[in-house]
């Protein structure tokens, strides 16, 4: 069934993204057409903001970052960095760029991109900040750092090679040209690859089903995920035990067993 968009009455409204309530997806939309969706400094703000609004309400199962039908993002916005005279903006200016991404990975709902055409640097290393990826056989992504002398500084030689190995990542960047869907999904770059014109819609049944699980379940999880990434095995492992002890005492664990054993649809309620 077509998913169906929610009248929330109080929902902001931004400048260049769009927001939509699609039953329980939140759905961010980058909207600068006339700059192939570059990522300026305002549009980062704006992300931080749509995110924080989609966490606040329980309604809202998951997010998903989309740049349209045509394409994803051409990257960060030259412009906001060509305005920058010195080491101390620049450092500023990466900052922003990392408090977007970390809102999207310390977000409790799961946070999906929603990729069509290119996905380039800036908008890749933003998509590589979201939970999971999805592309179509038309997309493709890149890190074009090394053709303009510079590096990526919004977390791409971190998050890449985290997710597709150091090795991968190394020739993807010392490459700096696009790869496609089919080499992207290979290597595990995007998590489902679709038909032309179908990552949102493909992602929103995603949220769909994840709207039959445990939100709370969801936010540890992530929680869990990337804190115990940056620790060793073993103090990692005390750090899941001490999660799985402290989530067996919520509503929603209760919930979940006692549907379980009646045999009948768990209704979580993120507590």
């Amino acid at each position: 069934t077509r998913p169906q968009r929610l009248d929330t009455g109080n929902q902001r409204t931004y400048e260049t993204i769009k927001t939509d309530r699609q039953d329980a997806a939140f759905v961010i939309t980058l909207n600068r057409p006339e700059r192939r969706n570059a990522i300026s400094t305002q549009v980062m703000d704006e992300l931080v903001a749509a995110a924080a609004e989609a966490e606040a309400d329980a309604a809202v199962r998951g997010i998903i970052i989309t740049g349209g039908e045509s394409y994803f993002s051409a990257g960060a916005d030259l412009n906001d960095a060509q305005a920058l005279s010195n080491g101390v903006e620049m450092i500023r200016y990466f900052q922003k760029w990392h408090r977007t991404c970390r809102a999207l990975e310390e977000n409790e709902k799961p946070v999906l991109a929603a990729v069509e055409g290119f996905c380039m640097t800036g908008g890749c290393e933003l998509a590589l900040a979201c939970d999971l990826r999805i592309g179509s056989k038309s997309s493709s992504y890149a890190i074009t750092s090394a053709r303009i002398g510079t590096v990526a500084g919004a977390g791409g030689t971190q998050r890449l090679p985290r997710i597709v190995g150091p090795s991968k990542a190394l020739e993807i960047m010392f490459d700096a040209d696009p790869i496609g869907a089919e080499e992207a999904y290979r290597i595990g770059l995007i998590n489902k690859l679709t038909e032309d014109g179908e990552a949102l819609a493909t992602s929103l049944a995603m949220v769909e089903h994840y709207a039959t699980r445990a939100p709370l379940s969801h936010a540890f999880i992530k929680h869990t995920v990337y804190t115990g990434m940056q620790m060793d095995l073993v103090s990692s492992l005390d750090y899941e035990a001490f999660i799985a002890a402290t989530i067996y005492h919520s509503e929603d664990r209760r919930e979940g067993i006692g549907a379980f054993f009646e045999k009948r649809k768990a209704n979580f309620k993120g507590k």
